[in-house]
């Protein structure tokens, strides 16, 4: 069965010893496409590497991370604009609000958030949203663009049943992944209520491995475990979530 893998950092050097024996198991296991999100100007070219490499398989996105925003944000958006003009990528992203590490920059995010939203609609592309301790905030952002065309993915969504449900309003698909399958991540109280048509899978790797890997590095093959969980969780086959979750996301490479 095929399955989509809608958000991994396989380009990190967490993998930089057996990265082609972790691709073999991902691809053994089914994995169709794993799409990857940028983080700024440095994982740039380790990422379209990939790309390149596996083409058809590893689709790349482009836009800079919460957590790269720095002083100089204006001149990395300057270069990720530039590699739009020269890529083809399936998104903006990861982009969006992260206040659990850093405030520092929170102002610098809002306007980078902002503007790879203005070069989403741009390039007619979807936005990979990173919000971390963030959704209001993210939210109200996306009220403030007011484009009803824009959509995208929360990824790594671990908010609440009503949060969930604006997300769905705006027209985002839910990213779910690993924290699905902790204890206490709070899904359990979410996902029963919600279509699975509103969902897609993902890992996030190296980051937030499911149990009973959770604390050492992730793969890209642990999306069985997290599709697993969903379909537990949803009373529905681990099967249809893999079907209905890949057909949600290739969907959105037609938009």
């Amino acid at each position: 069965m095929k399955i989509i893998e809608t958000h991994a950092h396989i380009y990190s050097d967490d993998y930089e010893e057996d990265r082609s024996e972790m691709l073999d198991r991902a691809w053994n296991a089914g994995i169709e496409q794993i799409w990857m999100p940028n983080c700024d100007h440095t994982t740039v070219e380790p990422m379209l590497a990939l790309a390149d490499a596996y083409p058809g398989k590893c689709l790349p996105m482009i836009g800079l991370h919460p957590c790269y925003v720095k002083d100089d944000y204006e001149n990395e958006l300057q270069i990720m604009e530039a590699w739009l003009a020269e890529r083809t990528f399936i998104a903006i992203g990861e982009i969006g609000l992260d206040l659990f590490w850093d405030k520092t920059y929170f102002q610098q995010q809002q306007e980078a958030f902002l503007y790879q939203c203005k070069l989403a609609r741009k390039y007619n592309l979807w936005i990979d949203i990173h919000s971390r301790n963030a959704f209001t905030e993210t939210v109200a952002l996306i009220d403030k663009f007011a484009d009803p065309q824009l959509t995208g993915i929360f990824h790594c969504f671990t908010g609440t049943l009503e949060e969930a449900e604006k997300a769905i309003e705006l027209g985002f698909k839910i990213g779910v992944g690993g924290v699905a399958t902790f204890k206490n991540g709070g899904l359990d109280k979410v996902l029963p209520f919600i279509g699975l048509e509103h969902i897609v899978l993902e890992t996030d790797c190296p980051y937030l491995a499911p149990v009973p890997y959770r604390g050492k590095r992730n793969e890209v093959v642990y999306i069985d475990l997290v599709a697993q969980r969903v379909g537990d969780l949803m009373a529905v086959s681990k099967d249809e979530i893999i079907s209905v979750t890949s057909q949600t996301a290739l969907s959105m490479l037609k938009s």
